[in-house]
């Protein structure tokens, strides 16, 4: 007689009603590996729209690839209109200035070329061109009411998952505040991720993206808005990234970690489309918007202390990520998983070179610091809504205490 065994600890399924509800369509095409950038002008055709506007930034330009691009496109009977002034954490200003540029030139398609930042100012160029008004008119979901413009993305790091969202996150030119500003619509249409384009990145860049991308991974897999869907694309992430980053580390010209991280990153914003995010990301851009740091700090010194202010409340899920990541066994429990997941970040940013502390990036007495002022910040943005733990001003004070 067959005998069953209850397991000792739950599935990653085991965390999810089979009722969990979502709400899931795919609305990127995927076109991965080695080579598929001279793919771009094909695909552009494919999808229609014969006057193409590029959105990348001068730095691509320096790497030829923007160039490339403009080749690709040209090759393929396609006319193409180049704007490469985006900057890092793209604002309002910066997006009024690509929609000036684009008016006069009947664009019929979009292409995003490099960073989350050009990604992102290219899909809010989208919402302007198509439907008028400001960035700040679209704050928040489903708020564009015509159609949007076909658009391709092509990452050059590893690190927001932009081309797998149908958010533009972008920064108020005033308040400094980012505004996520998401639409169905506005989802690309191709996403091309060739890993050879991501090896000119320098060695600071592709730290701080991929830790942003790791806790893309972390955060979206315990959200409350967490689901089926949301786990498969989460854990697959983590398991890529994980195992990745340090090779990346060591090894910049390893095109096979370069790829696991290329599509870690797709993968971990497939699973934001899908759950969102936490108060790591609510907590770090306070930081950004404040004093400048960039995202990929922010968000990555922040990240361990949420997982320990999580702990309570998601410690079965942290424990399966510890596993995913085999940096323990399945004789891991709840009580002690969050902070192995917890010291195995923090070993990474250490790893990377990068602060382990608010008061490492950042100089804590000079005028303007003030716990209460970032916590009150934190508390307006979106993200930390999705946190396992419920957050308000005196939680964020706490957190950013503990982090100190």
């Amino acid at each position: 007689m067959t005998s069953f065994v209850q397991p000792a600890h739950p599935s990653p399924a085991d965390h999810l009603a089979a009722t969990t509800p979502f709400d899931f369509n795919q609305r990127t095409r995927v076109v991965y590996g080695c080579g598929t950038f001279s793919q771009l002008g094909k695909l552009a055709h494919e999808i229609g729209g014969r006057r193409v506007l590029l959105v990348t930034d001068n730095g691509l330009r320096k790497t030829g690839y923007c160039d490339q691009a403009k080749n690709h496109l040209s090759a393929a009977g396609l006319h193409v209109a180049v704007f490469d002034q985006v900057q890092e954490n793209p604002t309002t200003d910066h997006v009024d200035r690509c929609v000036a540029f684009a008016r006069s030139a009947n664009i019929g398609l979009i292409v995003g070329l490099g960073g989350g930042s050009s990604i992102d100012c290219a899909k809010g160029a989208n919402f302007l061109l198509t439907n008028g008004g400001r960035m700040q008119d679209y704050k928040g979901v489903g708020k564009a009411n015509l159609a949007m413009l076909p658009m391709i993305a092509v990452p050059t790091t590893s690190g927001t998952g932009s081309e797998a969202q149908s958010f533009a996150v972008i920064a108020d030119a005033e308040t400094h505040m980012k505004m996520a500003c998401g639409d169905p619509k506005a989802a690309c249409r191709i996403a091309i991720l060739d890993p050879e384009l991501t090896v000119t990145m320098p060695a600071a860049v592709a730290a701080a993206t991929g830790i942003d991308a790791m806790t893309h991974a972390i955060e979206s897999y315990v959200t409350t808005k967490r689901n089926p869907i949301s786990h498969m694309f989460a854990r697959q992430a983590w398991e890529l990234l994980s195992s990745a980053f340090p090779v990346m580390l060591r090894e910049p010209e390893n095109l096979d970690a370069r790829g696991k991280m290329q599509l870690g990153a797709f993968l971990a914003g497939a699973a934001i489309e899908n759950s969102m995010l936490g108060a790591a990301h609510a907590a770090a851009n306070p930081l950004t918007a404040q004093f400048g740091t960039k995202h990929g700090i922010a968000v990555g010194l922040m990240l361990p202390h949420v997982i320990q202010w999580n702990s309570a409340a998601v410690g079965d899920l942290y424990r399966d990520l510890v596993i995913a990541a085999k940096w323990d066994d399945a004789e891991t429990n709840r009580e002690s998983a969050p902070y192995r997941l917890a010291e195995g970040f923090t070993e990474f940013l250490r790893l990377a070179g990068m602060p382990v502390s608010v008061s490492q990036a950042i100089d804590v007495k000079a005028d303007g610091f003030a716990l209460d002022r970032l916590a009150a910040e934190a508390t307006q943005q979106w993200t930390g809504t999705f946190n396992p733990r419920r957050m308000d001003v005196a939680a964020f004070v706490q957190l950013y205490r503990n982090a100190l």
